[in-house]
């Protein structure tokens, strides 16, 4: 992915939809443009319209931490937008210290014994370990029950971006799917600025570009998000709708991979049903962890 490309869209995006009323600045007549003008971003971050204008076309290496804060605060950038700003800039400065090393595929974090071990002692949660790709490399037994749908038939590494755009059944699946395609997208696109040498992420986006009108669309908006954690509803085809918490938990042993565990509020219809999937996944041919990412 172009660097310079990616700049200059994302701030575009993030000055376009920052109306002047929203900055303090004051509204009304005939704009030529949606949202601040370039000189006005400038203005309130403090910089010359020159030098913006040249950060905007892209030329942001070598730009200071005051001089990002200060963008950060003018667009009112979130967080994340924050931090996937400071991922463009230190790519742009050829820094991959915070990066992941280029052109590596996913660390095989599944394969150690002791991931092996922690997904094995969760037996009451839904517990995956997750790329920054999307791919479902590992799961313990509730989840190879929940992700039936996903997993299929077992051939090949799940992929939930693949799923969630090329595959009809996830409109079942994901009752709110407009919503998760939402966070799905920012998600990877957060983690595109955060290594934009990763050429399997970057074929994973050409791909779902080509097929899905919905990716490119939501791809082009620039739109970044964390994971994090908070609540979801699914509809699982055997035990029916499911409310469910979920927290991400990074492995730092291996950059880009999460651990994310789903659970239920005790006392629920969800407890009920995930408690009933609990049991299904527990037969005795089920094995926990048993994605094979080979």
């Amino acid at each position: 992915m172009d660097n310079k490309t990616e700049v200059r869209e994302f701030l575009m995006s993030r000055r376009a939809r920052l109306a002047p009323e929203q900055a303090g600045l004051p509204g009304g007549g005939r704009r030529r443009v949606a949202g601040l003008r370039r000189g006005e971003v400038a203005a309130l971050a403090g910089l010359s319209v020159e030098y913006y204008g040249r950060i905007e076309r892209g030329q942001i290496a070598g730009a200071s931490t005051a001089v990002l804060e200060a963008l950060a605060r003018a667009l009112q950038l979130t967080e994340p937008e924050r931090s996937h700003l400071f991922d463009l800039a230190r790519a742009a400065d050829g820094n991959t210290l915070a990066a992941r090393p280029r052109g590596r595929r996913s660390p095989r974090a599944a394969q150690r014994q002791s991931i092996q071990q922690v997904l094995g002692t969760i037996h009451d949660g839904i517990a995956v370990v997750r790329d920054q790709r999307q791919n479902l490399l590992a799961t313990n037994q509730l989840a190879k029950a929940f992700y039936t749908t996903v997993i299929g038939d077992g051939t090949g590494i799940p992929n939930l971006a693949r799923f969630q755009f090329l595959d009809p059944a996830s409109r079942d699946f994901y009752p709110d799917w407009d919503l998760f395609s939402e966070m799905c997208v920012a998600v990877m696109r957060a983690e595109a600025g955060r290594d934009p040498h990763d050429t399997e992420l970057q074929e994973l986006v050409g791909e779902l570009s080509t097929r899905s009108d919905v990716f490119r669309r939501l791809w082009s908006a620039h739109d970044v998000r964390s994971h994090g954690s908070g609540t979801k509803r699914f509809h699982h085809p055997e035990v029916g709708e499911l409310v469910l918490f979920y927290e991400e938990l990074m492995i730092t042993a291996d950059p880009g991979t999460v651990l994310m565990v789903y659970t239920a509020e005790p006392g629920t219809p969800t407890a009920e049903r995930l408690a009933l999937l609990a049991s299904w996944a527990a037969a005795p041919t089920s094995a926990a962890a048993d994605i094979d990412v080979d």
